[in-house]
């Protein structure tokens, strides 16, 4: 399962570019353009470096794709006061339930 240090990496940068794609919506500066645009390529080298290592394409793919969902959500929530209905909050717990799912072997 070495695969999931790569795949780490890769939400890790990809929700550090949310970020600075989020500043760069607020305050129009370059800066905040590029770093994301870097942070973007950044995580795509580590996809390639999870899909070679083992992750396979359906199960890299979906634990990526919810668990940079359930960070945006946290970070969105908790750093830009962004509101959560009842239903995303819902749909929060369901995709953690679902992660756990995915990754039990």
């Amino acid at each position: 399962m070495f695969w999931l240090v790569p795949l780490s990496l890769l939400i890790i940068f990809e929700i550090v570019a949310d970020i600075f794609a989020k500043e760069y919506s607020l305050q129009n500066k370059w800066i905040f353009w590029a770093a994301a645009i870097l942070s973007y390529v950044v995580a795509n080298a580590f996809w390639l470096w999870a899909i070679k290592g083992g992750s396979g394409l359906a199960r890299g793919a979906v634990i990526f794709s919810v668990a940079s969902a359930v960070l945006a959500i946290i970070i969105g929530w908790y750093f830009y006061h962004e509101d959560l209905s009842t239903r995303q909050i819902i749909g929060l717990a369901v995709g953690v339930v679902s992660l756990a799912l995915i990754l039990w072997e």
